[in-house]
């Protein structure tokens, strides 16, 4: 079976979490005799065009962007030699440049989309491109969520319930290896003291600036690894109120941010709005056993990280919650070991990679009847 996954960017472009979901089922499918390509635009595709975990990373020409939207001549081209070959045609929504496509290809493949996340951002663009979304979401025949949370606020998806299914976001554990001991040291020795990890893209609905202002209400070491379009802004919020106890580390080598994980208090994810459907982070935290605390934002990172259970939930926008619920796991052992110890046991019973391929190959093994 040939499956052609479809999305807006992916490696070496870009691999954030959509990109590695992608990642995650078309190498996982592979031990299951599924071979993937993958389609994405890129200003270099000559260049960025190569194989990738025994898969093919194709790219079609980006011409330019528009409301985080990327648009492409070529693409059209390069969807319809592709899927040609497939069996299957997965695509990875939202994309508005997809459903045209799509719509446009007559494709006659059976067809299964990932619904990642709703349309967030561009309210003003959404009633331009709400009737073609609904008729791209009518035409495919499966529709994947990524949570049961998500299923449940989701306004669109509550359309087309009849044809949705949960496949929950998992990682392998292989794709993690442990810290060796003098890498551990080293990181011990620059943060001796408690701290609480962010992992993430600095991008606008990721709450780190919730997470400053929460880091003026405790003394704790607040220990944040990636980079993105909000980096300048927040580094300069934490300089102008001496927020000696933020630390920037920008992006690392996977031994490294291993490392952090391991050696924190607990981990601190303050997405505040709906653009964070799910949040894999969680799930690397969740896979070093770490109490989590995370928004309630009516998605899958409270599917996550269960409130009482393997952390602590908190209301959006409200840094003193925040601040609270990092005091509280600090200061709480007992708690705090048990949060962790579930942590763990949701990614071992829940969260894994191996359980959210095994879902995928069952629904592409039922569209290719």
């Amino acid at each position: 079976m040939r499956v052609l996954h479809f999305f807006k960017t992916y490696w070496p472009d870009t691999f954030g979490g959509v990109e590695r979901t992608i990642h995650a089922i078309a190498k996982g499918t592979a031990e299951h005799g599924i071979h993937s390509d993958v389609l994405s635009l890129s200003r270099t595709p000559e260049q960025n065009t190569r194989e990738f975990d025994g898969h093919m990373a194709h790219k079609a020409k980006l011409d330019f962007e528009f409301a985080s939207t990327g648009f492409s001549c070529e693409v059209f081209r390069k969807f319809r030699e592709l899927s040609e070959q497939a069996d299957i045609v997965h695509y990875h929504f939202p994309w508005p440049v997809m459903d045209v496509v799509h719509l446009t290809s007559r494709l006659k493949k059976p067809t299964i989309v990932t619904y990642h996340s709703d349309v967030v951002k561009q309210r003003l663009l959404l009633p331009l491109y709400r009737p073609i979304m609904h008729r791209f979401l009518a035409s495919v025949d499966s529709i994947v969520a990524t949570s049961p949370n998500y299923v449940a606020t989701s306004a669109v998806l509550q359309h087309y319930k009849a044809k949705t299914t949960v496949i929950p976001l998992g990682l392998d554990e292989r794709d993690y290896p442990r810290a060796p001991e003098d890498v551990k040291a080293r990181w011990r020795a620059r943060y001796p003291k408690p701290f609480f990890l962010f992992v993430g893209v600095l991008r606008y609905y990721k709450g780190v600036h919730i997470l400053l202002a929460a880091a003026k209400k405790t003394e704790l070491d607040i220990v944040l690894i990636g980079e993105g379009p909000m980096e300048a802004s927040l580094k300069a919020y934490a300089k102008e109120h001496n927020l000696a106890n933020v630390h920037f580390l920008g992006a690392l080598s996977d031994i490294d941010k291993s490392a952090l994980l391991e050696l924190s208090t607990g981990f601190v994810f303050p997405s505040h709005l709906r653009s964070e459907a799910f949040g894999l982070s969680l799930v690397e935290a969740a896979m070093f056993g770490k109490p989590m605390i995370s928004c309630e934002i009516g998605t899958g990172t409270s599917f996550v990280n269960l409130d009482g259970v393997t952390g602590l939930v908190v209301p959006p926008k409200d840094n003193r919650a925040l601040a609270a619920a990092m005091t509280k796991i600090a200061t709480a052992a007992t708690e705090s070991d048990r949060y962790g110890e579930s942590a763990r046991r949701r990614y071992v019973e829940n969260l894994k990679a191996e359980k959210m391929v095994d879902l995928y190959r069952r629904q592409y093994e039922r569209l290719a009847k």
